[in-house]
């Protein structure tokens, strides 16, 4: 989805923990420069991508036979390379992987197909959460939930357990991934009444991973093929919704009510810049530099390191490495007065 116009008149540049002023109109024009995907690039991109996916999962597969541990210690590469592929399909989602969308359709129903992610469903869901980051009266659409205090503190002692249960770490990255793709995603959850694309989408990407995952369980049986694969896609899974998490749950970021919202600032003020050690990046598919996807999200994963080459000020937006990343997990809930994440129990000293 592209940048709309400000929809704030007056709003030409912002100052959020960079060294100097951003001006998001120009800005906008400079990226321009970085949107037309490189059709051999793409390609190597996932030749280098999904062979080792699948030459990997084969090989555990095979080296269960010799021991289940030897096999489980693979589960982390792979888990990356599955990641990385649906970072591509993410990119076909956007029409940033090649020039013409129907070739990025099929590229990205595809993959989801692997990824047990309908692309359809996803993209719908997807372009929803770009049209809305950071506009609280718009929240619901393909993000990771999120109260501010006062209505924290308007819910019932029940209502409270349940939002507390739902953001801990440990629902966040686990039981939330394997609801997510295991079970969410076999039905176009929150699209069902949108249109018949989705039903097929759920429905046939299901049909398709049935019939691909039918090759293992006829050679090896289900015991082994459930044992290598349920925890490379739970791997995968949990990185990847870590990295939405952080992304836009951060301390400094930024949210506003629809009254004041504007497409530029939620993008870059309300989008983090996760600087990971290279070869995560590289795992990742650059999606740390997410300030920049947000405000243009046409720009190929693989060119966005070239942005920040560019146009070094944004490597000082909302810059997290991956311990302060970590550390966001205790940020949950949004403080309309300081404009700010908080805890919960900033929350208590807030209402006391």
């Amino acid at each position: 989805m592209n940048a709309p116009e400000l929809q704030k008149p007056g709003i030409e540049s912002f100052q959020a923990g960079a060294p100097a002023l951003i001006h998001p109109r120009k800005l906008v024009r400079d990226l321009q420069a970085f949107r037309d995907p490189q059709p051999i690039r793409s390609g190597w991109e996932l030749a280098i991508t999904l062979l080792p996916f699948l030459t990997l999962f084969a090989l555990m597969l095979v080296a269960v036979k010799a021991g289940y541990l030897l096999a489980l210690a693979a589960t982390p590469l792979a888990g990356l390379f599955l990641l990385r592929l649906f970072i591509i399909q993410h990119d076909c989602g956007h029409g940033a992987f090649l020039r013409r969308r129907g070739s990025n359709d099929w590229i990205g129903r595809a993959l989801g197909v692997l990824t047990l992610t309908p692309y359809d469903c996803w993209r719908r869901s997807h372009a929803r959460h770009h049209a809305a980051t950071g506009n609280l009266d718009s929240r619901g659409s393909g993000d990771v939930d999120m109260l501010t205090v006062r209505e924290y503190q308007a819910r019932t002692l029940l209502g409270r357990f349940s939002y507390r249960l739902y953001r801990h770490p440990l629902v966040l990255l686990g039981l939330g991934p394997a609801y997510l793709f295991l079970l969410r995603h076999r039905l176009p959850i929150g699209l069902m009444k949108e249109g018949r694309i989705y039903w097929l989408s759920a429905l046939a990407t299901n049909l398709m991973t049935a019939l691909i995952l039918a090759i293992p369980l006829y050679c090896v049986g289900f015991g082994v093929t459930a044992l290598v694969f349920f925890p490379v896609l739970l791997t995968a899974a949990s990185i990847g919704v870590w990295l939405f998490y952080v992304q836009h749950q951060f301390e400094d970021a930024h949210w506003d009510r629809a009254s004041d919202w504007s497409f530029h600032d939620a993008a870059l003020q309300g989008s983090s810049y996760l600087d990971l050690p290279p070869i995560l990046a590289w795992f990742t598919g650059y999606i740390g530099v997410h300030h920049v996807h947000h405000l243009m999200s046409r720009i190929p994963f693989y060119r966005l390191p070239e942005v920040l080459e560019q146009h070094p000020t944004l490597r000082d937006l909302n810059r997290l490495n991956a311990v302060q990343a970590c550390s966001t997990f205790r940020l949950t809930l949004w403080d309309e007065d300081s404009r700010s994440m908080v805890s919960f129990r900033d929350a208590e000293r807030i209402r006391t």
